[in-house]
């Protein structure tokens, strides 16, 4: 796990500050997705985020913030997800991640799936999943062939969003397995 006081990066010559997100951090988190979503949105996606923050999860979820200059500019949150009747393959999901618009372009989001995913690598995780843009993603090394033996809890809007990258693969007897989420995760408007 990441600790407070994680290593600096030099973004767009700007020197950023990665650390684990706290309940005291609710405003800045909800600041960060209403600047970067449009409003109806923002509200259930920084609802998710504030959500997470509480949520008590086994494994633990991540959620880590970026401050720039003492201010929060970015977060990003990876939960827990449980892979049917396959106790021993460990995975993740990330979501959501958001950036402030005046922050944007410049490797914010991307530093902070980097260091999440070194954490999650770290911890022996299996599998990690997002849905989302698959031009964006890719870049992280995430992809839909890697998904498609694992369903999700709800049918998706964009089926093609759907994606993963495998740190270890998992035997899995019979394809597609289900994956069931944390509590937060589990509202059809996010999928």
């Amino acid at each position: 796990m990441p600790k407070n006081g994680a290593p600096d990066y030099v973004v767009s010559r700007e020197l950023m500050n990665i650390r684990i997100a706290t309940n005291q951090d609710s405003g800045d988190i909800k600041r960060v997705y209403s600047s970067a979503f449009p409003k109806g949105e923002s509200e259930v996606i920084s609802k998710l985020a504030i959500d997470l923050l509480s949520e008590n999860t086994t494994p633990q979820t991540i959620s880590l913030i970026a401050e720039v200059d003492g201010s929060v500019v970015g977060h990003v949150a990876l939960s827990p997800v449980v892979i049917e009747n396959n106790e021993n393959c460990q995975a993740y999901i990330l979501a959501p991640l958001a950036v402030r618009s005046d922050y944007q372009k410049r490797r914010i989001g991307s530093t902070l799936i980097e260091y999440g995913m070194q954490q999650l690598s770290a911890m022996g995780i299996n599998v990690v999943f997002v849905y989302g843009d698959p031009k964006y993603y890719g870049r992280f090394g995430f992809n839909a062939d890697a998904a498609r033996n694992y369903t999700t809890p709800y049918n998706l809007q964009y089926p093609f969003g759907w994606q993963a990258i495998v740190f270890k693969e998992c035997a899995i007897e019979k394809a597609p397995v289900a994956i069931t989420c944390v509590t937060s995760l589990c509202d059809l408007k996010l999928w």
